[in-house]
């Protein structure tokens, strides 16, 4: 019986796995792209219990294990440190290039605004980007931030889509989207550096696919995607940072950094999982910061939790075109870029129909 049962369980994590490759859209096939490290920690441990195991269940999960860790590791080494990194490490010097910018999914429930405005005094961040903040969040933020950053873009809303930016720099031409659903917003602001260059910031916060949100990732897919499609369009430095409600080796992330030619930080740094704050073994990266080839990285961190189910994340940017050469952005194949185009449409397409 224990030589059926681990059978068993190696061959659900390989099924989970091939899940994972299917292009459906449905939300519990996307969500097998989420825990790609649990699996693979799974299907290890019953590897190791081959050498326990009856015939004919030996070869079963010898064969089922292995592929399994095999398909996972592939998705999963890009983000560990023994990857090369994606984004090159910025030199001394040039503060005036450089920016720091704090994500944090503040959780609407949660009332620990204290928690999270501590966080921002200690590290003093340049932007402060905010998802899921309502008219509360927004009395204790304004009311915390406005005196040292004046420059704000302020979307209360209590659906847990509310968006809030503040700035101690500059602001260029500040505008709120609704790129694919109505209730979804999203920010597209320049930003001018103590350099007097400007460079372009999306944030973002997509529909998740899960049940109590969406049935499926089709919305979430096609807002990404159009950023993905506008920034390769309009090429100039740009930053998209947000809840992306999605993993960073997931196909669609992955698909928006060829389409967009961004870059990835943690990229042969670490995963910096950011959610779910309250579950260390139920924990990925949904919180992000991309980058395009002009900028380097000084610093990436995540920061402590305050009460929500999302950690904060931290970076520190330096815009360095000079150095550009030295990354090797991603770029998306004509059938790429087709795929993006007909999830797009078929996005906007359905939210007509809804």
């Amino acid at each position: 019986m224990l030589s059926f049962i681990i059978a068993t369980v190696s061959l659900m994590t390989l099924a989970a796995t091939l899940l994972a490759y299917l292009r459906s859209t449905i939300w519990w096939i996307r969500a097998c792209e989420f825990p790609r490290l649990q699996i693979a920690v799974v299907a290890l441990l019953t590897l190791i219990c081959v050498p326990l195991l009856d015939a004919p269940w030996t070869w079963i999960t010898l064969a089922a294990s292995l592929v399994t860790v095999f398909l996972q590791a592939r998705r999963i080494f890009p983000w560990t440190a023994i990857w090369p990194v994606q984004v090159k490490d910025a030199e001394p010097g040039h503060d005036d290039h450089c920016l720091t910018l704090l994500v944090a999914n503040v959780l609407t429930p949660n009332r620990n605004a204290a928690g999270l405005i501590e966080l921002i005094k200690r590290h003093k961040p340049d932007i402060v980007l905010t998802l899921e903040s309502d008219d509360w969040w927004q009395t204790q933020l304004d009311e915390a931030l406005l005196e040292e950053m004046p420059n704000a873009v302020c979307i209360p809303q209590d659906n847990l889509y509310g968006m809030h930016l503040y700035s101690r720099l500059p602001l260029v031409s500040p505008t709120v989207e609704r790129l694919i659903q109505d209730d979804i917003p999203s920010i597209v602001t320049g930003v001018m550096l103590p350099c007097g260059d400007t460079v372009r910031l999306h944030a973002l916060h997509p529909r998740p696919p899960a049940p109590s949100e969406s049935e499926e990732s089709l919305w979430r897919d096609a807002e990404l995607l159009l950023i993905g499609k506008r920034i390769h369009e309009q090429p100039t430095p740009t930053l998209v940072a947000g809840d992306l409600n999605d993993v960073a080796w997931s196909r669609t992330t992955r698909l928006f950094c060829r389409v967009s030619g961004m870059l990835d930080p943690r990229r042969g740094r670490g995963m910096f999982s950011t959610f779910h704050a309250s579950y260390p073994l139920l924990r990925w990266p949904l919180d992000h910061v991309f980058v395009s080839e002009h900028f380097t990285l000084r610093h990436l961190r995540r920061l402590p939790g305050f009460g929500s189910d999302h950690f904060p994340i931290l970076a520190t940017l330096c815009y360095r075109p000079a150095r550009s050469d030295e990354h090797e952005p991603p770029t998306a194949c004509h059938e790429e870029h087709q795929e993006a185009q007909e999830t797009i449409l078929e996005g906007e397409a359905r939210t007509q129909q809804a």
